[in-house]
């Protein structure tokens, strides 16, 4: 007896976010229905235009406002950004390169470097005595 597999769906919050883009910002179609993984496989490989116009212009989900910023969700919140921006309002920002992002940057740097220190720590060969 062989059982009917049914497809993987998620919700569309779940695909909005594994596409990188605000869910308040997609298409209503989108938002009320639930999105399967072949869906999601399409939508990858091969955008519609609502999809690649969000990409470009946003509004953009915060993790990539963060990227695009160079600093992290948490920056954000200290330097009071808690909305989703535009590619625009994000270049305005960039431009303008108020203190809280300069200050955010440096911690952001400091925290890889970091990251790299330990990893690079614990690639040596450890000597055993």
């Amino acid at each position: 007896m062989t059982s009917q597999k049914t497809p993987q769906t998620m919700k569309p919050a779940t695909a909005a976010k594994k596409l990188g883009v605000y869910l308040e910002a997609t298409p209503a179609e989108f938002r009320d229905g639930v999105v399967s993984r072949d869906e999601l496989n399409a939508l990858q490989a091969d955008p519609p235009q609502w999809l690649s116009d969000l990409r470009r212009n946003g509004p953009h989900p915060r993790p990539v406002v963060a990227a695009k910023l160079g600093v992290s969700i948490g920056g954000l919140a200290r330097g009071g950004i808690t909305e989703a921006l535009t590619t625009a309002q994000i270049d305005e920002i960039k431009a303008e390169n108020p203190d809280w992002l300069v200050r955010e940057r440096e911690t952001q740097a400091e925290f890889r470097d970091e990251q790299q220190r330990l990893k690079d720590r614990d690639a040596k060969p450890s000597k055993s005595r």
